[in-house]
């Protein structure tokens, strides 16, 4: 079994990545972090916690960093309403989060599983950053990061130049980005386009029946009003499981590539844009895996079968 940690600011789309986590029959989940980002951390741990119910999982669920490390927060209630659930409002979760902090939790999940750890960062790199602040040394130890998050020379959601994730804490994921970790990035351009859900298919999902894929599609109705009113897209865009696609899943994957990549973090009209030295003018060393394109058909399908 691989193992996943999942760091997530849940939301809407971040619920149906870890639903799908925990519907993959080779991947155990042994923890899921919570940081500030879609919605303030204890909004997020309560989405996560009920997400866990819903799949009948026992995952322990830990509460990390309630701010970024140098900005003022900025929710994305606009998108993914004020419950982070497409104002649903669900009902409180059977479960309490773990005492221990997210960054602890992550520090010793990785080394007590040197290697094996597949870390999956669905919101922005507050946790991540901290941990490895605290100890540089895990960077080596994690076997694959799976970064959902910037916007790969090309537009961004948040910003024209910025996707979200990586705007809200720019310092944190510049932190992460240097470290040395074997990562890729998953921009958020890969769910636009034909890897958004159409009414049909939103259809179709619900039509599977199941309680997992209710709250898939129900949880992200302000997200799907978002999508197609503000980002003009031709559905529900789901950038969160999008990556959780690739971190199951590699094979989706159909143009991908090693550069050097930074973040902005001094200009205001560029926060947050991840740069990507495409054709190597920098002459600096490849940082980051980056993911151009997906099977769109593999992606969507991989879906149902973890929302059946």
């Amino acid at each position: 079994m691989r193992k996943f940690i999942i760091d997530t600011d849940t939301a809407s789309d971040d619920a149906v990545a870890l639903i799908m986590a925990h519907h993959w029959p080779d991947v155990e989940v042994v923890a899921v972090t919570i940081v500030n980002g879609n919605v303030p951390v204890e909004q997020g741990v309560k989405n996560a916690l009920y997400t866990l119910d819903v799949c009948n999982a026992s995952t322990p669920v830990y509460v990390g960093c309630t701010k970024p490390m140098l900005r003022e927060f900025s929710y994305a209630d606009w998108f993914h309403g004020k419950d982070g659930m497409g104002n649903m409002y669900y009902p409180e979760p059977k479960r309490k989060p773990e005492s221990k902090h997210a960054i602890d939790a992550i520090i010793d999940t990785i080394k007590k599983y040197p290697g094996e750890i597949t870390l999956v960062t669905l919101g922005p790199l507050t946790n991540i950053a901290a941990a490895l602040l605290k100890a540089p040394e895990i960077a080596a130890l994690v076997q694959r990061c799976v970064i959902m998050g910037g916007a790969a020379n090309t537009v961004g959601n948040v910003t024209p130049a910025a996707e979200y994730n990586i705007w809200v804490d720019p310092e944190a994921a510049k932190i992460v980005f240097h470290s040395g970790m074997a990562m890729e990035m998953v921009g958020w351009e890969l769910s636009r386009h034909d890897a958004a859900l159409t009414a049909a298919e939103v259809e179709t999902v619900m039509n599977l029946g199941t309680q997992r894929a209710r709250l898939a599609m129900e949880c992200n109705q302000t997200a799907l009003e978002a999508s197609m009113k503000i980002q003009g897209a031709v559905g529900l865009t789901l950038a969160d499981p999008v990556a959780i696609a690739v971190a199951l899943d590699p094979d989706i994957v159909t143009s991908q590539g090693k550069y050097f990549v930074d973040v902005e973090i001094t200009s205001e009209l560029t926060r947050g844009a991840t740069v990507v030295d495409q054709l190597g003018v920098l002459h600096k060393q490849p940082n980051m895996n980056v993911v151009w394109a997906i099977n769109v058909g593999r992606w969507k399908e991989i879906l149902y079968l973890c929302l059946r």
